[in-house]
């Protein structure tokens, strides 16, 4: 066939193959959601999101946060440090191939990384992509080793710097004017974050400090998610102290805490691997089933309904509660690059029957609490019967 333009001027030659990191600055509203301040902040999340996996992964006890004077970012970790060693295909160093090319990481193989929320092996090369300057220190084998780039190209080779005792990565960052047109971080938006993340994972110090304004804060949860639920619903009156359980079903780490309060709307908050599944998914609907299950069940066991025919809807055994599920698994599927939902059917069944196992357990444990809860939930039934009800007889007056 001759290779000539075809006679609509598309032809083969139309074809542009974008090499690598230049397909992110074309099109980084992909791989970040937008230019604007979401995808700003995103950059941070992307780089902490490594941290974080180390500390999932047990390696990584501290994660330290600046937001420099000239809005660049820093963030440093006591983790394994990125391997430098030589990549056996690529004929260069790994940290240089995890920085320059996409889908290149450590959470393909199980072996580094058992659970982790970077899936696409994207993060720190899309950062560095979207960034006019990039600075990677990495502690290692008791060596200090250095790599700088420039919008996602090296600028030096992989050097030692020097010996060290410590271990792990720090990321320094600034983000591309020609990408951003305001490069302005929030505080707020970051420390948001960072709070959620030390909540999920028990333990881990996170400290975030930022030196435009000379302010300073450290998130450090000891009881996790449980502590967490406990700040959603205290501007209400909670019922009872927080229920909190965990376990682990085939291979699949889940941690549920639950609250009921005297709020009249429900707040749960679903994550998979540290991230926020704003959409909800499969552990969520485990939850929900289980709940109404679960609360049926002990009222009707217990001749807590005063009509025998009673039966709990969803919505009624949910008002007030303020809840967290947090799954850890080594396959999730999300449903988009942005990660809002979780489609792992298998989750559902297992986030069910630990739920329906461990309430169970607690309510028969602690009848008093229990008869609040059923109180609860039957006063919402009511409540909407009674609405259901009022709604007839207008229709009705109205024909």
């Amino acid at each position: 066939m001759a290779n000539k333009q075809s006679s609509d001027g598309y032809g083969a030659e139309s074809i542009k193959v974008l090499e690598g990191l230049e397909a992110v600055r074309k099109r980084p509203g992909m791989y970040i959601g937008d230019t604007a301040e979401r995808g700003l902040h995103h950059l941070v999340t992307e780089i902490v999101d490594n941290s974080v996996d180390e500390a999932l992964a047990g390696f990584c006890t501290e994660i330290n946060v600046v937001i420099l004077s000239d809005d660049r970012i820093s963030v440093e970790d006591n983790g394994r440090g990125i391997p430098v060693d030589m990549h056996p295909t690529e004929k260069r160093s790994a940290l240089e191939v995890v920085h320059t090319m996409l889908h290149a990481g450590g959470k393909f193989e199980k072996s580094a990384y058992k659970v982790s929320g970077g899936l696409h092996g994207v993060g720190a090369s899309v950062v560095n992509a979207l960034s006019d300057e990039f600075e990677v220190e990495v502690h290692k084998n008791g060596k200090i080793y250095f790599q700088r780039y420039e919008r996602g190209l090296p600028k030096t080779k992989v050097e030692e710097r020097g010996a060290t005792n410590s271990k792990g990565t720090k990321t320094t960052f600034s983000p591309d004017s020609k990408i951003f047109p305001e490069i302005k971080f929030k505080y707020e938006i970051i420390a948001r974050y960072l709070r959620e993340m030390a909540y999920l994972n028990a333990g881990l110090r996170i400290r975030l400090r930022d030196e435009r304004i000379n302010k300073a804060e450290e998130f450090h949860y000891e009881g996790g998610i449980a502590e967490y639920v406990a700040t959603l619903s205290k501007s209400n009156e909670a019922l009872h102290d927080v229920i909190f359980f965990k376990g682990v079903r085939e291979g699949v780490d889940v941690e549920v805490a639950l609250q009921w309060t005297d709020a009249v709307h429900e707040v749960i908050f679903t994550y998979a691997n540290n991230i926020h599944t704003a959409e909800g998914g499969t552990h969520l609907s485990g939850l929900k089933s289980a709940l109404t299950r679960t609360i049926n069940n002990y009222a009707t066991k217990n001749s807590l309904f005063k009509n025998k025919d009673m039966r709990l809807e969803g919505d009624d055994t949910r008002e007030g509660l303020a809840a967290i599920v947090s799954i850890k698994i080594a396959e999730p599927q999300f449903e988009g690059q942005t990660k809002t939902k979780l489609g792992n059917s298998e989750v559902e069944g297992i986030v069910s029957g630990l739920v329906n196992e461990k309430l169970g357990e607690f309510l028969e444990k602690t009848p008093p609490v229990a008869k609040k809860i059923v109180a609860r939930a039957v006063e919402a039934a009511t409540a909407r019967e009674a609405a259901r009800k009022a709604k007839e007889l207008v229709r009705r007056k109205g024909a």
